[in-house]
């Protein structure tokens, strides 16, 4: 095979890893989410709504605006028990 197939092979194969990793971090967040909202009560819930985000969550944040495909995939992840608990607290209509 030529050069410049082996460097086009490398590049896929180095960018379905990247894309792989992104997931992994995005299903880690999600869940994180998750645990988050199902394990705490309702007045931990309301005291943290105020709290300013730490960079951890404003380099997430970031990412999920700048990404629309990892934007949805989140949201289809943590959409569901977030909005419950936030029901249950009266935090959500």
């Amino acid at each position: 095979m030529s050069k410049a197939i082996w460097v086009l092979i490398v590049v896929v194969v180095l960018g379905v890893g990247a894309w792989s990793q992104r997931g992994r971090v995005l299903d880690m967040a999600a869940n994180e989410v998750t645990q988050k909202f199902q394990t705490a009560t309702c007045d931990e819930l309301k005291a943290r709504r105020n709290e300013p985000p730490t960079m951890v969550k404003k380099a997430a944040l970031s990412m999920l605006h700048d990404d629309p495909a990892a934007r949805t995939a989140f949201i289809d992840k943590v959409a569901a028990p977030v909005l419950n608990k936030m029901v249950e607290c009266g935090m959500a209509p």
